[in-house]
């Protein structure tokens, strides 16, 4: 198997994230499609367990805990939790030494990035906002690589949001990392640009505090999610009990 839950290390809560270490970090999500995906892609297993690795479904968490695996979660760490104490860490920073630290979005599109920045104005005025939005294109050429490195080191970002969904944001970073002049956190946290824009809806918190998130977006999104969720959940079970056995 490419990817292994039950020796992977993973922040095991909330809590824990305030002992990640300072300067260059990369930090990932697991649930269970991308765990599923990493069992077929050898670049995204190795881009995965590159970095920090947060259990981002409540089915890596109970996974981890029927396997009696080497690190079990107490609770869902969610992109939507990173992407909240990060940038209340950066606005404290910012408080202390009376600067305003700079957080870079890059990804998406220039419609979402420009309502990032907006909402960024609005809820964090302490902070300054740098966005950067790739080429939409399955596989970037060199030309856009050096394009993407060049914006992000000229920025030098306090904080980086790397956003264009698994497993292409994880296996770009990992690919790119040393050519990354930076000495801050990197979040590869693909859906929750659309969240902060408001572009794609939230489950609501009921849904979120019973695990249910996964159902919420399959039933606005059947067309589109059933294979992701249907499918995937099956097979996530599948290679669970694979590594029991």
């Amino acid at each position: 198997m490419s990817l292994r839950l039950k020796t992977l290390r993973l922040v095991r809560s909330k809590a824990e994230l305030q002992s990640l270490p300072e300067g260059k970090v990369m930090i990932n999500t697991i649930n269970a499609h991308s765990y599923n995906v990493a069992q077929r892609d050898e670049a995204f297993a190795r881009a995965l367990q590159g970095g920090v690795l947060i259990p981002d479904g409540a089915s890596i968490v109970w996974a981890c805990r029927w396997l009696r695996a080497e690190s079990r979660p107490e609770e869902r760490i969610a992109g939507w939790d990173l992407f909240e104490y990060e940038m209340q860490k950066c606005k404290v920073q910012s408080a202390k030494c009376n600067q305003a630290r700079k957080v870079m979005f890059m990804g998406s599109s220039e419609r979402v990035l420009s309502l990032i920045r907006e909402r960024m104005g609005r809820e964090y005025p302490e902070l300054t906002c740098v966005t950067y939005s790739p080429p939409y294109k399955a596989q970037f050429s060199e030309a856009d690589n050096r394009a993407i490195v060049e914006a992000i080191n000229t920025a030098r970002p306090d904080l980086l949001w790397i956003g264009m969904t698994a497993p292409k944001q994880e296996k770009w970073v990992h690919q790119h990392w040393d050519k990354l002049a930076i000495d801050c956190h990197v979040g590869a946290i693909g859906a929750v640009f659309d969240f902060y824009a408001g572009t794609l809806r939230r489950a609501p918190e009921w849904w979120q505090r019973h695990s249910l998130e996964w159902l919420y977006r399959l039933l606005r999104e059947p067309r589109r999610m059933w294979r992701r969720y249907l499918v995937g959940n099956a097979k996530f079970i599948g290679y669970m009990l694979k590594e029991r056995l």
